[in-house]
């Protein structure tokens, strides 16, 4: 038990050392202006590419900070007895799974019956680009 819980907190710990390499607001402040604005880039293409860092930068960032309040999650779950056991059908979930991902809280099975049942939920407009209808 002791070396599953040293494994999710190295875990944690990657995830939060990456996203101290990201840095935050460093984007913003390296790169100050909206675009458009007087801003100090030479074309306007530059300003676009920026603009695209920034927002993959937030994006990572994001994905990052979810991870951690996962994993966070995943240690609490196991100091309490519960890890490796699915949310959705209370069986175990196969060690496999938690080797790859220690954070997950569903066998594959009912992952893939969610991940089919929220397929089945998106609104048109989500997967065919939010097409207008016509009156």
């Amino acid at each position: 038990m002791d070396e599953l819980r040293d494994r999710i907190q190295k875990e944690l710990e990657s995830v939060a050392d990456r996203l101290r390499q990201l840095g935050g607001a460093v984007v913003i402040e390296e790169f100050p202006g909206a675009v458009g604005d007087n801003s100090p880039f030479a074309d306007p293409t530059e300003e676009v590419q920026v603009q695209g860092e920034r927002e993959i930068s937030f994006a990572t960032r994001s994905l990052l900070v979810e991870r951690a309040n996962r994993l966070a999650e995943a240690l609490e779950r196991l100091k309490e007895g519960e890890y490796g056991i699915c949310e959705e059908c209370g069986e175990a979930i196969a060690p496999a799974r938690l080797k790859a991902m220690p954070e997950v809280t569903t066998c594959v099975r009912c992952q893939d019956r969610l991940e089919r049942s929220a397929r089945r939920l998106e609104p048109a407009g989500v997967l065919f680009g939010d097409l207008e209808e016509e009156d």
